[in-house]
């Protein structure tokens, strides 16, 4: 909706009838308000309608039995207030939502960011959030090579440890189904974590929003917490 628009009509409206009364009490030759007036009235209907559809039979118009002119300002005059302050109803009467606070991410995500986070290098931050946990992860299970996507893929995996390949486990009985279906769920979230965030912030160009970047640091501190929790297996 054109806000603005429909505001300027409305306010226009009631300046014509204020117009249409001064000339009406100075001569009482108001032919010409009149025309204006019922010129102005089907748009003026119009708003008010779009405004609260509940108005299906505003009548701001109309003549009483002595064919004189009856005016019905209250709508009008409400419907201009409602497009004055619509824009801030948005900020000023919505619910308070939870906020995040960055420093509470995981110590791999956040302590690696920081610094990019602080300069507004968003997309920077992300990839030094996940080098970082990379680093940590290798370090966890003594392995240096691989990395990234494969190194997930290989330490979160459920088959049995092999020479040279330890495992993670989330802790708990592996045969209890909630403890495989987080095994299984930390090993997708590593992979669509590195697949979907880390490499487009290692080789896209451009930088992120502040609100994405956000997200994704949110993502990496939920995977590094649970590569955290997790036991080494060998």
């Amino acid at each position: 909706m054109d806000r603005d628009w429909m505001r300027q009509r409305l306010e226009a409206f009631d300046e014509l009838v204020t117009q249409y009364w001064n000339v009406r009490h100075v001569n009482g030759d108001t032919t010409q308000e009149r025309k204006w007036l019922f010129e102005a009235e089907p748009t003026v209907v119009k708003i008010l309608r779009r405004l609260d559809p509940s108005l299906v039979e505003v009548e701001v118009l109309g003549e009483d039995e002595w064919r004189g002119l009856t005016i019905n300002l209250n709508e009008v005059r409400r419907a201009i207030g409602i497009l004055a302050d619509m824009d801030e109803w948005a900020t000023r009467l919505a619910l308070d939502g939870p906020s995040m606070p960055a420093d509470g991410f995981h110590p791999w995500v956040w302590d690696a960011a920081r610094t990019f986070w602080e300069s507004r290098h968003y997309r920077a931050a992300v990839h030094a959030a996940a080098t970082s946990i990379n680093a940590h992860l290798q370090d966890k299970i003594g392995r240096r090579d691989v990395s990234d996507t494969k190194l997930v893929q290989e330490a979160l995996s459920d088959k049995a440890p092999e020479p040279g390949k330890p495992r993670l486990r989330i802790p708990g009985d592996p045969t209890e189904p909630g403890v495989q279906t987080r095994q299984r769920g930390a090993l997708q979230l590593g992979q669509g974590a590195y697949f979907a965030l880390r490499n487009p912030a290692a080789h896209e160009t451009g930088d992120l929003t502040e609100q994405e970047a956000l997200e994704q640091l949110a993502t990496f501190s939920v995977l590094a917490r649970l590569i955290d929790m997790c036991q080494v297996v060998t």
